[in-house]
């Protein structure tokens, strides 16, 4: 498993733990619960919350959860087996992602119950910024920070990382390339290593074996971001999450090829523990780049058109990588890791695009040949006269589809969403 994760070389933590492995802060893990049993996170994790008290934040109802711990606080165990995070000494609060507000009511929980850092790999089709705007503004006026996946559809970035004040990351590969399905816009600030990442497995439920998975999402981005923020947290006490940000934004990698800065795809780049802790860095204001990001997303900017879709450059991860719902799904929310068994769903999705495409296309061709045997003809009950050279309705431009909807990230606007199950590293002894 240790020689799988890639991006452990990435951040090369012998240097970053030489400097601090984040002892003494507290990140708390809004997911789908986390599995205490776990050799890779035994004597991690703190009593946690569930919205509906069923103790459903140490009975993981997915993988999703437990794979996010152990990228932040994974301690491995028997010398070099199992999975490592990039702050091991942290401690992990478990919050249970619930339904309907229960997300916003587990931000206001980790605040009170000593959280540094709020990691959200969750996304909502359901609710907007405007529903979490309070919950993060009560986290930033008490010191923590909230970080949040952008989502899995090459979409806009979606709620809750849309949200004012919200540290909002997206996904890169090995080659430090964005994930072709990493959401964009103004309010990302980072991306982080998010392509075929191996993580920890509950061992007693899903649908992974020997306790581990891989996977590709922005989920795991953000797992790497919070994990870096505790770093920077552990070493540097008094920054404001504003000021924990400015440090991660300050020295993160510029992206090849890309000129400008902020951009829609990488933000100010890939996060860099290492230089995180040790750059001369000033302080800078109280909100940092969580207030410029706020603004841009407040001003309605408009994503460039030039970023890649599915399949497109830089893309990576299973089959299906897109965010579709656990198989505990929880309406309206999706997860922002990727699943491998879902190519079935998303082809029929695919080929009810193209039955579509074909129908209007027929369609406009027939009424094109109608035109010019007998030209514009008054329909009854239809506005006119017709635009010169177009016939009616008028033709509208379809906004892209991105399946159908899925539950769980579970990249937000409701309830939570889950990542998809992760597909197992290790088939017939070999790394796949």
């Amino acid at each position: 498993m240790r020689d799988g994760q890639w991006a452990n070389v990435y951040f090369d933590l012998d240097k970053v733990w030489s400097v601090s492995k984040g002892d003494g802060v507290i990140v708390a893990v809004i997911d789908s619960g986390i599995d205490a049993n776990h050799p890779d996170l035994a004597g991690s994790l703190l009593p946690g919350y569930d919205p509906e008290d069923q103790g459903r934040e140490l009975k993981p109802t997915d993988e999703h959860g437990t794979g996010m711990a152990s990228l932040i606080a994974g301690h491995g165990h028997g010398g070099d087996g199992g999975v490592v995070g990039l702050a091991p000494g942290v401690k992990i609060l478990p919050v249970y992602r619930g339904d309907g507000g229960a997300m916003q009511e587990g931000i206001k929980w980790a605040v009170d119950h000593g959280a540094k850092v709020i990691n959200i790999s969750q996304v909502t089709t359901v609710s907007g910024p405007a529903d979490f705007a309070d919950a993060v503004a009560y986290a930033l006026q008490h010191k923590v920070l909230v970080v949040a996946g952008t989502g899995n559809d090459a979409g806009p970035v979606r709620t809750p990382a849309n949200t004012p004040g919200v540290l909002a990351v997206g996904a890169v590969d090995k080659n430090q390339k964005i994930w072709s399905k990493s959401n964009y816009g103004p309010e990302v600030l980072l991306t982080a290593p998010g392509v075929d990442i191996v993580t920890a497995a509950p061992t007693s439920t899903g649908p992974c074996s020997n306790s581990y998975c891989i996977a590709s999402g922005t989920s795991d981005a953000t797992a790497y971001v919070s994990a870096a923020a505790a770093l920077v947290f552990a070493k540097y006490p008094d920054l404001t999450p504003g000021q924990v940000a400015e440090r991660l934004v300050k020295t993160a990698a510029a992206p090849a090829g890309v000129s400008q800065l902020p951009d829609l795809r990488y933000g100010y780049g890939v996060v860099r523990p290492y230089e995180a802790l040790t750059a001369n860095v000033p302080a800078g204001s109280a909100q940092g780049p969580l207030a410029a990001a706020g603004a841009a997303a407040g001003a309605g900017a408009t994503p460039s058109a030039t970023v890649e879709t599915p399949g497109g450059p830089g893309g990576g991860g299973a089959a299906g990588s897109d965010g579709l719902s656990s198989p505990e799904a929880v309406t309206g929310i999706k997860q922002s890791s990727s699943k491998s068994s879902l190519p079935l769903i998303v082809g029929v999705a695919g080929a009810l695009v193209v039955v579509l495409v074909v129908v209007v296309v027929i369609a406009a061709a027939n009424s094109r040949k109608r035109r010019r045997t007998s030209g514009p003809q008054p329909l009854v009950g239809v506005p006119g006269p017709y635009p010169p050279g177009q016939g009616w309705p008028p033709v509208q431009q379809q906004q892209p589809y991105y399946g159908p909807p899925v539950q769980q990230q579970q990249p937000y606007y409701g309830p939570p969403q889950q990542q998809t199950p992760y597909q197992q590293p290790h088939q017939g002894g070999g790394w796949q």
